[in-house]
This record gives structure tokens, sequence and C-alpha cells, in this order.
């Protein structure tokens, strides 16, 4: 039954694929409404994981591999930005996420997470977010202003996406289970498989749903998350939505609220790698189902919804990545519904998408020869 299920989800969705022609200069992608150019702005980096719009079209990017670095508007890199803290490079960990802080034009103020060893050279980590002032390509006045727990062995499912909300006055930060650590996620004595919300300098809302809960973790914002990989604030509505990796399907679309329950590992569209089920099924009394879902699994990794100028057809859709899948999925939304899919095929892991100030969309391709590739409308 489960699988008929499946089967009769994946027959109902309403996709059309997009792919490449060749042009003299460029390649150009075909979609349902416009015509892409899609260019290589930089190369050469190692695992580019996170990007946040400077001026004058300059972007800040991390890489994996421990680096951060300024990129120019035509794509030169500049050196390491020097004063990161000791990051713990393994597997999936490494330097991930950066956001820019709301009065960035006057404090100059970065945040950025990444895999957090216990001790020097440990392999016991977790996802942390430290904040610090960025002036002559050094980091200043470094504080780490949060520290998942409990810190584990292993390197997966580190989540680390990061965004503010709409109004700047909160910071949510996406986290996973760790890859061994599932049924955490349903235990709220922990931050594995969590959703948090804190002010900017790591300080608890006091109106998080479980402050003043014994043995809460005052932070927790939702829970039941199995690995949180990208995030984005809605335009017209300010709310925060989510996107995260199922495991052999089931990567899921959700609009994250307080205090509720997502699922993981009890209910889910996926199954075991090589097969086998996971949980009991597809849902559960008290617990959330997802907006959207992919069965099977695209990886799902970054996401951002449309806001710019460019392509106005496409406002307020979702842009998501994936990695597995090598593609751009364009969500086509009516209030929180999703009401059509497009997969834009790009033939590269895409790690990471953003709306820049231009209205053009930045992506970031995770491999050791890393791009930033831009695409705007063709010509």
């Amino acid at each position: 039954m489960r699988e008929l299920k499946k089967a009769l989800v994946l027959a109902s969705t309403l996709a059309f694929t997009a792919g490449y022609t060749a042009s003299a200069s460029a390649e150009t992608l075909q979609t349902r409404w416009a015509d892409i150019q899609v260019e290589t702005l930089s190369e050469g980096l190692n695992h580019p994981w996170g990007i946040a719009f400077l001026s004058n079209g300059r972007m800040l990017v991390t890489e994996r591999a421990g680096h951060m670095r300024i990129v120019e508007s035509d794509g030169n890199k500049g050196d390491p930005i020097e004063g990161l803290p000791e990051i713990k490079v393994m597997r999936q960990g490494g330097l991930m996420d950066v956001k820019l802080s709301p009065d960035y034009e006057n404090d100059q103020i970065i945040y950025f997470s990444y895999s957090e060893p216990e001790s020097e050279g440990s392999e016991i980590t977790s996802t942390a977010v430290a904040k610090a002032r960025l002036q002559d390509n050094t980091l200043h006045d470094l504080e780490v202003i949060f520290s998942q727990y409990p810190k584990e062995q292993g390197g997966r499912h580190y989540g680390g996406r990061m965004i503010f909300s709409a109004d700047g006055e909160y910071l949510f930060l996406g986290l996973g289970d760790r890859g061994d650590r599932q049924d955490d996620a349903q235990t709220l004595d922990n931050h594995t498989g969590k959703l948090i919300r804190i002010y900017p300098d790591g300080s608890v809302p006091e109106d998080n749903p479980f402050v003043g809960e014994e043995g809460a973790q005052p932070e927790i914002w939702s829970y039941g998350h199995r690995n949180i990989q990208g995030m984005d604030i809605q335009p017209d509505t300010g709310l925060m939505w989510a996107v995260e990796h199922g495991p052999q399907g089931g990567d899921e679309v959700n609009l994250p609220e307080a205090g509720k329950n997502y699922g993981w590992p009890v209910v889910t569209h996926g199954e075991q790698y090589g097969g086998g089920e996971v949980g009991i099924g597809f849902d559960k009394e008290g617990m959330e189902l997802p907006v959207w879902h992919w069965t099977p699994s695209i990886a799902v990794s970054g996401m951002a919804f449309y806001d710019g100028n460019q392509f106005p057809a496409w406002q307020g859709n979702i842009l998501a990545t994936g990695l597995r899948g090598q593609n751009l999925a364009r969500l086509e939304m009516d209030g929180d519904r999703v009401i059509h899919e497009e997969d834009m095929d790009l033939g590269q892991r895409i790690r990471e998408v953003r709306i820049g100030p231009d209205g053009n969309i930045y992506l970031l391709t995770d491999h050791e020869n890393g791009k930033i590739l831009r695409l705007s409308p063709a010509e």
C-alpha cells in the first residue's frame, strides 16, 4: 500500500523539465516562461556553501573546506579572510552558511555557521554559529553565540542554514539529526533535528515555545526535522519556509511553526537507503505534513523565494536546488500551496540559490572546483 501511494503521488505531480541548448557565446536554459542565460561568474571555489551580497556587486562566499573570501562583481576571488575559529572539516562538516547583520552597513557584523570540534583536533563536533566584525579582510571581535548540544561523532547532517526574520529581530538556524541520532529529533532535551530561534546576540526569546518547560532546550522553535538545508522568508507574508533532506525519497518543503512536530523519523515519504521502511507511514496525528515533497529524492539543498525584477512571471515562486538531482526546481505557489513544479536540469550539484540585488539568480555548485553561476534572461 505504501508503494502504491508513492506511485500515485508521482503520477499526479505536474512537472516540466527544462534543458540546455548551446549558443555561440553562452549556454541557454529553455524554461516554461523564459529562456535563461547561464554563465559561470567565478570558479575554483572548494565546495562553496553560503553566499551573501555586499555592496557594488561583491559577494561574501564560504567554502566548506574552511575558507571565506570576497568575490568581486567580475568573478575575481580575494584572499581567504583571516580570523576564523577552529573548524573541523570532515565529510559534510566544515564552514557552512554566512549572513550579514540586518544593520550591516553600520556595524559590519557577519554571522556564519560551522562544524565546531569539542576540543582542538577532536572529531566530536556539532554545529555552531559565530558573529564577528569584518574589516580589512579580517574578522574582529569574534564571538560564538550558539553551540549545538550535544556534540557527536561522525560527519553527517549538520544542517547549518540560517536566515534572519523579516524584521531582523530573530535568527533562525536549521539543524540535522547527525545521521545516526535520528530518534533525538523527537525529544526536546537536545538540539538534534531541530529548528532554533535566537536573538542576534545569541540570547533566547522568552516567547519561544518551550521556554520554561523542564528539560527542554529553550532555543527550539520546531522539531522532528531530518536535515534542514535551505531557508528563506516569503516576501508577501514574512513567514519563514525551509527545505530538508529526506532519506531515499521524501525531501520536504515545510512552513515551520512554533512548537510543532514535523515527524522525522516517525513519519516520512522516504525509505531507508537500499530499501526498507522508515517509521510508521506518511502521517500521524500531532505531526505536520510537508507542503511539498520530492520522491524520489533530489537531495534538496538551498532555497529562495524569487522577488527580483528580471523574471516577473516567477514572482513569489520557490527556487530549490538539488545535489543528487543536479537541478533547480521552480515551485509555483498559491498561498501556502504548491500548484506546479518545473525542473531545470543544470548537470551539476547545486548547493545554494540566492537572488542578487540585480534580480538575477546566483547558484553555488558543490564541487571541489566549485562555481558561482549567474542566471539572467537570455538576450
